[in-house]
């Protein structure tokens, strides 16, 4: 007799199969309620699974993600679906699966580390067996860096070395990220990314500060939770420099009096005050003289006399018609002395003026 033709094998599931001979299939077939002993029941559709190529390579998950597999499935009669992580039953208190007529469904709430391995679904009917296998890898974020340590700092660059964390968060490394600090600000600030390296050199660091390094290690996830810091201080001394002053010749400012803004003629009015300027430049500081057609008004109350930084003024207090003339500015130092004079003219208030007429006659 012929055996009966043997079933493909789906990509991606395991099928197995044991041959069927022409008397078997000739003899009555029992239904699936038989006990053991029994006859095979009638199979219309071998079964297999239909693996997603998602996870036809290793499922890769975060630490607290969740897990939801749909897996579908065919074969008739229904056939009965089970599941295996790592070749044993499956922890019911973590992890759920829910069978339908065509499907199978593993769900876990929040992953965790013992979560990872290879799970494994059985579709079986009768003899007929296929098997999906699923790779799960659970994933978090790494340990921080072991014994980082400042090795030694020359100018205002600084080396520093650790060793890889003893936790790698279940997947490769991705690299290492360098943190600085200066002990008067105490802000971080990263100034290495994705060092591949266990060690590295930090430069351009400001010099007279005093610097402190942190390490972070990466993975998939992201940085690790916390850093490891280096217990020694990068301190960035200033270079020993030697001044030598240069000869500095002494320049000698002394200068005689002269008269950068000479007075100005003014007409006034009487009872209104008027102001005199000029201004002089002398080193060392000249001696300042008012005059009035020559002869010398220091100490008059009605005048007053002002001198700062070179400007020189003459307040005429409520000048009177009298008081019109020439006026002079005189300085006088060791050096020499300069005058420069105006002439001011006061004019009196307007008048107004009465005309009476008187006339005279004889009488007629």
């Amino acid at each position: 007799m012929e055996a009966a033709p043997t079933p493909e094998v789906v990509s991606g599931s395991k099928l197995k199969v044991e041959e069927v001979s022409a008397v078997d299939t000739e003899r009555p077939q029992a239904s699936p309620q038989q006990g053991a002993g029994s006859l095979l029941p009638l199979i219309e559709e071998h079964p297999k699974i239909w693996l997603p190529w998602a996870l036809r390579q290793t499922y890769i998950r975060k630490v607290g993600d969740t897990v939801n597999l749909l897996i579908p499935f065919q074969g008739k009669p229904k056939p009965r679906a089970t599941w295996t992580h790592n070749g044993c039953a499956l922890d019911t208190n973590r992890v759920n699966v829910r069978n339908g007529e065509q499907d199978s469904i593993l769900f876990i709430r929040e992953v965790q580390h013992v979560d990872s391995g290879r799970y494994q679904l059985h579709v079986q009917l009768g003899r007929l067996e296929a098997t999906a296998t699923i790779d799960i890898l659970v994933i978090e974020r790494p340990g921080p860096p072991q014994n980082v340590k400042l090795v030694d700092v020359w100018g205002t660059n600084a080396t520093l070395e650790w060793t890889a964390p003893q936790d790698t968060g279940n997947t490769t490394l991705l690299g290492y990220t360098v943190q600085k600090a200066d002990t008067k600000s105490g802000l971080w600030f990263t100034v290495l990314e994705h060092c591949h390296r266990t060690s590295c050199i930090v430069s351009n660091l400001i010099v007279g500060n005093s610097y402190a390094f942190q390490v972070f290690a990466e993975n998939q996830c992201g940085l690790s939770k916390t850093a490891s810091i280096t217990a020694d201080f990068a301190h960035i001394q200033k270079a020993a420099a030697v001044y030598k002053a240069k000869g500095f010749a002494q320049r000698d400012f002394s200068e005689a009096p002269k008269f950068t803004q000479p007075l100005a003629d003014c007409t006034t009015i009487t009872g209104y005050d008027t102001q005199l300027f000029c201004c002089v430049r002398a080193y060392p500081r000249p001696k300042i003289i008012w005059l009035k057609n020559k002869m010398d008004i220091q100490g008059n109350p009605k005048y007053r006399a002002l001198s700062h930084l070179g400007i020189c003024s003459l307040e005429i207090r409520k000048p009177g018609p009298f008081d019109g003339g020439i006026y002079t500015c005189k300085a006088i130092n060791a050096l020499g002395e300069a005058a420069v004079e105006c002439r001011v003219e006061v004019k009196g208030k307007g008048r107004r003026v009465l005309v009476f007429f008187f006339f005279g006659g004889t009488g007629v």
